[in-house]
């Protein structure tokens, strides 16, 4: 008998899922028999249940425990080899083995030393019916070395470089888990630039300088052990290009060649792994690792291809920022070459890994136990692949077969052995192996020889309870050896059962598929076999249904009304129903308006929440049914409520008048409920094609209760009808009596025929099916007519059904076709149809258009036109014509570029076209091809036109460096996008006073050759406004504006030039030697890039003008840090508003030496060097021209003349005191170099004279914004004396005796209070 009756499945319903999960259950009982009494009777060799794995790591510091399990009937014995030879457990005191099993406890925790138990253990388990072995048990312990001492040199890297730092973990077993971290346990972060390998090592593709630290610590993580070992911590040192340059720069002169190279952008080198190609083997069903982590700057990006194929489709992943290529599941299909491309924007660099997929041993088909009787046949199979094949061997009992004793009922022929009239000492159990290099295989598998006569496993006397018109399934499990032939008996003396109305499974069981009523009764079943024979009988009860004869119904009700549902049952009287209501699918509301009664629901005080759908289920043990229906909740009218709901449906449908084509029907209408019906809409079903589908009809008024209805033949009808009122519809008519119409040939043809050829040699026919009542009878098929049009030629045609296409091959291109379809059926044709016209499959054009002319217009844009190709060589339908253009080359700059082509649609026939979006004074090549639906056909000679000239873009940058009192220095560069031949450069520049009012401008005309120009014999403490272009022939491009500032004198005033405080002119320029250009300044070696240099500073007694030149990319944000020399306190820092390179450092204290340095905020975080500088000794600041407006002049007279008249009063006063005269004391202490200040110094000469000039002090002038500060500018008055009493604060406030000493009366020097000057009164008020 074989060892797994296999069962030959019938075909089953998808209603009989409870059947097909039975037998499922069934099958899997008949492989061993599983009967619990039934095991405990039978005898049965050995089977491994449990074992531990072929490769067993343990932890060093736990017992050791190797398992092995078994089962068998009587239980098995167990005993062990280890390394190939008996292991006696009996003389180790420190292993056991578990009562009633194999498994060995080795204690480690008691003494024992794990590496004394490393070896190959194999465990057998033994009975009189024969012998299971385990697999080979290799046992190794745990092991977690400490990282060997190493002394690491610290490394210095340049940034930009690439880094590896080796991790090199010691050897343990398993092979630990690599991470990197800091001091501080915290994972260092990895990106697409640093990220750690395969085998552990970290590689940083570019380094920064934010990698600069100490701490890059490797840690090992062993598992099994728990432990984790540390690297000694690596340090890394970045220098950055700052840096160097700041190192160098100190140690070489200005003339010195100096700088080391910016950060260089270099295409990508492969760190691993090396060289061009690699290989790689791995096994079947292991997960493949490839790894590419490339240097270059930028950081290149990875890219993964399979040579000649696809990476597979859902097991293919990408890791470690995809430098890693990760395949899951791998099989020989998988072999193949994988290359990875490094690529940024200057290259790429690739590897090849040439990959092997081997296998070691896997199951094609593993022996199966066999069960035979006496004197049966049968074979064991055991069939494995791998790569290399592996070699199939056969042990019994755990010995090879060659040397086991001889069985003459057994035959081995290579991987199969073969067992002839098997006798009970036959039984055994065989061991397969199939190994190869890369592993084994090992499986055992019993040959068991029983004789037993027949036993039933079903439950004797088993009541079986159906509903009637559902399947029936009787159970008769049953086991024997040799296999039992199976019978069943219906009655005590009934005939044996055959026949369709049942169905025989191959385990015994009995299926009445429509079980009815007189299906009931008792059923026998018998199992016989040689050995014997048993019977069982089980009994059937087949119960009727369950119906619910009165369903709830659709309901309206006012609000705060009561509402009832009935749900009226039929059940058999043996079954116990429950009845569960639902609402909305949903248990009731917990509410004690809900009352369930027997067979209704009652709702009391209705509410808008109550509106929904209520479920009736009632439930059997053998069946469930449910109605459903629906509650209306609606506001109580103020009037006596008149309940308005849908209406009930027509019922007493009749059908009459029956024709081949119509019939009449008629019905009653149901109550309207206080709402007229509207019209009534009349559905049928179609019994033959779609039964239990129902479709419209039509609808007729209200008013009417009969219809002539039209049919269509072949349709088996049913009628329904549905009334309408304005609440809604009611529900649907009872079914109308069943008609039947005759067939007749089919009335129309399919519709949306088209011919279109895929192929160039085939033409596809399509349509539309007619739908199953369409046919109008049996058999339906489709006639397809084709003829090559305009050609003497006669139809083709083919008859096809159950489609709805046709592909006619072997066809011209591109040619016109006649098509029909026309439906037919079993009674004839359909009326003749109509002819559409296709087309056979395109190919591509054939010509390229001709004459192609193109037409400049301007300098970007240009018109081409080109002739239509003859339509004939088109092959296809036309779509239009694609003008391909692009750009050769710049014609100003003669530079190739990367070639980018751009297209142009045009659709149609159209034969001209307008190219726009060009480039100016550039060359451009185009083509024109024509389009077809299949593609585009081959391209014209390319054409060649040049753009003219245009107007430039701005020029690249303006830079205003080197501020002094009277120039400022202007650096440029070249638009980016000349258009054309630069003849010039325009600078117009005018000054901008303290109200942001703008002066004369200025123009200057600068050769193209120029990139820098010197402006002299500007103002001091002026701003100016510059507005700089560039020009061709064609004229000016877009202008670039910058504003700057000349420094404020420190010395004293400086006499104005010709024109000054009126802006330059145009004359001025031209005959003034102020305009000089300076060449550029080149450097053997570019300098540092960005940075900042010649910090310069112009101090005063209070305030410091500071400039500086950058160099580096636009909209850098400065600030400026000062602090006093020598001073151990932190920096202070001014923000620098806008990109200017200037700044003014007030409130300082006179007399001081400060530091000073600047710096950049945000990407490039750099700083100048620093410089000192001393603010001059205080002294009285003097008053310059603040203004020349004619209301400020009249202003400050009416000041001046109110001044005067409280200085005569102080005079009156003063001489009736008895107090000297100012004039005396002006006239003793006159000061020699004193000035008499010109009208054009803003002094106001009406009140002085020529002995009471008083000039103002060197050092004052106007802030850089032309504006008058308290702070800065505020006059005290002049010491009349010899300046030791006379002292001001920092403000210049006075703050000493405005008088001088007399040589009669000292005593009275210092109580004296004597009226100032007019002229230095009127500045102090100023």
């Amino acid at each position: 008998m074989q060892p797994k009756i296999m069962m030959r499945k019938k075909s089953i319903s998808a209603s009989k899922a409870s059947l097909v999960l039975f037998l499922c259950q069934m099958i899997s009982a008949l492989d061993v028999p599983l009967d619990s009494k039934l095991l405990e009777e039978l005898s049965q060799p050995p089977t491994i249940t449990q074992q531990s794995p072929k490769d067993y790591i343990v932890d060093p510091r736990e017992n050791i425990v190797i398992q092995c399990e078994a089962k068998g009937k009587p239980p098995p014995s167990f005993s062990w080899t280890r390394n190939g030879t008996h292991f006696d457990i009996d003389k180790d005191a420190q292993v056991t083995m578990k009562p009633n099993s194999g498994t060995l406890v080795i204690n480690i925790m008691n003494g024992g030393k794990a590496e004394a138990y490393e070896g190959v253990y194999q465990c057998t388990a033994r009975n009189e019916r024969g012998a299971a072995i385990s697999n080979n048990i290799v046992i190794r312990p745990s092991r977690s070395p400490l990282w060997t001492k190493e002394r690491l040199e610290p490394n210095h890297v340049r940034e930009g470089d690439s880094l590896v730092l080796h991790c090199r973990p010691p050897v343990g077993l398993p092979p630990p888990i690599i991470f990197w971290m800091d001091n501080a346990f915290q994972r260092l972060p990895q990106s697409e630039r640093v990220s750690q390998g395969l085998n552990g090592d970290l590689y940083f593709s570019n380094v920064q300088p934010e990698d600069t630290r100490e701490d890059y610590i490797c840690y090992a993580r062993f598992n099994h052990t728990q432990t984790i070992q540390q690297k000694q911590p690596i340090s890394v040192k970045v220098y950055s290009m700052d840096s160097l340059n700041d190192t160098i720069a100190a140690n070489l002169s200005d003339t010195d060649i100096y700088g080391a190279k910016p950060v260089t952008e270099r295409q990508p080198v492969l760190l691993t792994p090396t060289g061009s190609t690699s290989t790689k083997v791995e096994l079947r069903g292991n997960v493949l690792l490839l790894e590419c982590i490339a240097a270059g700057v930028p950081t290149p990006v990875i890219r993964w291809i399979k040579e000649g194929g696809e990476l597979p489709a859902n097991r293919t992943f990408f890791e470690n920022f995809e430098k890693t290529l990760k395949i899951i599941d791998v099989s020989e299909a998988d072999s193949g070459n994988y290359k990875c491309i490094a690529r940024n924007i200057l290259g790429s660099a690739h590897h090849v890994i040439s990959v092997t997929v081997k296998a070691a041993p896997y199951w094609i088909t593993a022996p199966r136990n066999l069960v035979l009787s006496p004197g049966e046949d049968g074979t064991l199979i055991c069939r494995a692949n791998g790569n290399p094949k592996p070699n199939i061997s056969w042990l019994a009992n755990g010995v090879p077969i060659a040397i086991a004793p001889e069985d003459p009922s057994r035959k081995v022929d290579g991987d199969t052995i073969i067992f002839s009239h098997v006798q009970e000492r036959s039984s055994a159990v065989y061991q397969c192996n199939a190994s190869n290099e890369y592993g084994y295989l090992l499986a055992n598998a019993f040959v068991n020889v029983l004789a037993e006569p027949p036993r039933i496993l079903t439950t004797a006397n088993k009541l079986y309870q159906v509903i009637a018109d559902s399947p029936a399934l009787l159970d008769c499990a049953y086991f024997g050896s040799p296999k039992p032939e199976i019978e069943w008996f219906k009655g005590v003396k009934g005939s044996i059962l055959r026949g369709n109305e049942y169905i025989f499974h191959d385990n015994g069981t009995l299926e009445i598929p429509v079980a009815q009523k007189d299906s009931t009764g008792t059923y026998t079943c018998v199992a016989r076999n040689e050995l014997g024979k048993i019977q069982n009988e089980v009994h059937l009860e087949v119960k009727d249904a369950t119906m619910i004869i009165k369903q709830p119904e659709y309901k309206v009700i006012q609000r705060y009304g009561q509402v009832s549902f009935e749900c009226i049952i039929k059940h058999d009287s043996t079954l116990l129903p429950t009845i569960i209501w639902l609402k909305d699918n949903d248990a009731l509301p917990d509410d004690e308006r809900f009352l369930v009664g027997k067979d209704n629901l009652t709702i009391m005080n209705v509410t808008d929440k109550d509106d929904g759908t209520y479920t009736c289920i009632v439930n059997t043990t053998l069946d469930s049914v449910s109605a459903s229906a629906v509650l209306t909740v609606v506001a109580a009218p103020p009037t006596p409520a008149i309940i308005y709901a849908r209406p009930n449906p027509p019922f007493d449908l009749e059908l009459t008048g029956q024709l081949e084509r119509s019939v009449e029907l008629s019905w009653i209408p149901g109550d309207e409920n206080n709402s007229p019906i509207t019209n009534f809409v009349i559905e049928y079903e179609d019994g033959l094609h779609e039964p239990g589908v129902w479709h419209y009809q039509t609808e007729v008024p209200g008013t009417q209760t009969t219809v002539q209805l039209k049919l269509s033949p072949y349709v088996n009808y049913s009628f329904r009808v549905i009334a309408v009122n304005e609440i809604g519809r009611s529900q649907p008519s009872e079914p109308s009596e069943q008609y039947l119409t005759k067939s007749a040939n089919p009335d129309e043809n399919p519709s949306n025929v088209q011919g279109i050829g895929s192929e160039p040699d085939n033409l596809v026919i399509t349509w539309e099916s007619l739908k199953g009542f369409q046919s109008n009878g049996p058999g339906l098929q489709y006639k397809v007519s084709w003829r090559q049009k305009d050609v003497d030629d006669e139809w083709t045609s083919v008859i096809v059904a159950n489609v709805s296409k046709y592909i006619v091959s072997g066809t011209p291109t591109f040619v016109p076709y006649e098509i029909k379809v026309q439906a037919l059926n079993d009674l004839g044709y359909a009326p003749e149809p109509s002819e559409v016209i296709g087309h056979s499959g395109e190919d591509l054009p054939m010509v390229a258009p001709g004459n192609v002319q193109v037409h400049v217009i301007n300098s970007t844009l240009a018109k081409v036109h080109w002739d239509p190709v003859p339509l004939k060589t088109v092959r296809g339908h036309l779509q239009g014509y694609k003008v391909y253009y692009w750009k050769v080359q710049s014609l100003s700059r003669r530079s190739r570029r990367h070639v980018e082509k751009k297209i142009l649609t045009f659709r149609g026939n159209k034969t001209f076209g307008m190219l726009p979006g060009l480039e100016p004074y550039s060359s451009y090549k185009l083509n024109v091809r024509v389009v077809n639906g299949k593609g585009e056909g081959p391209a014209s000679p390319d054409k060649i036109f040049k753009t003219p000239e245009g107007v430039p873009s701005s020029p690249s940058f303006l830079k205003i460096t080197n501020p002094t009192l009277d120039s400022l220095t202007l650096e440029w560069g070249s638009p980016t996008h000349p258009n054309g031949v630069l003849i010039s450069y325009i600078l117009k520049f005018q000054p901008i006073n303290n109200t942001h009012e703008l002066g004369p401008l200025v123009e200057i005309r600068i050769p193209a050759n120029e990139s820098s120009m010197i402006l002299k014999n500007l103002n001091y403490s002026t701003r100016y406004k510059f507005y700089f272009n560039a020009q061709t022939s064609v004229g000016s491009g877009s202008q670039i504006t910058e504003e700057a500032v000349t420094i404020m004198d420190e010395a004293g005033i400086l006499r104005p030039a010709v024109g000054a405080g009126k802006g330059y002119s145009e004359t001025l320029f031209a005959t003034s030697p102020v305009m000089h250009t300076v060449r550029p300044t080149f450097y053997k070696v570019q300098p540092l890039y960005p940075r900042i240099r010649n910090v310069t500073t112009a101090a005063a007694e209070t305030y410091a003008n500071i400039s500086w030149e950058y160099e580096g990319p636009d909209h850098a944000s400065f600030y400026v840090e000062y602090g006093v020399a020598g001073s151990k306190e932190d920096w202070k820092k001014e923000i620098v508003n806008g990109s200017r390179s200037f700044f003014v450092l007030k409130g300082l204290t006179p007399g001081t030496a400060y530091k000073v340095r600047v710096g950049a905020e945000g990407l490039f975080g750099f700083r100048s060097s620093e410089d000192v500088f001393e603010t001059g000794p205080a002294m009285a600041s003097r008053q310059v021209d603040i203004a020349t407006q004619g209301w400020f002049i009249g202003l400050m007279c009416a000041v001046a003349l109110l001044i005067l008249i409280l200085l005569i009063v102080c005079f009156i006063r003063r001489n009736k005191g008895g107090k000297y005269p100012v004039k005396e004391k002006e006239d003793a202490h006159a000061d020699p170099e004193i000035q008499p200040m010109k009208e054009d110094d803003g002094t106001f000469g009406e009140y002085s004279d020529t002995e009471d000039h008083k000039p103002l002090k060197k050092g004052s002038r106007t802030p850089s914004d032309r504006t008058v500060k308290k702070e800065d500018s505020d006059d005290s008055l002049v010491d009349y004396g010899e300046g030791v009493n006379g002292q001001f604060n920092e403000d210049g406030s006075f703050i000493g005796q405005y008088s001088g000493k007399k040589e009669k009366e000292p005593a009275e020097g210092n109580e004296s209070s004597e009226a100032p000057s007019p002229v230095n009164a009127m500045n102090s008020f100023v």
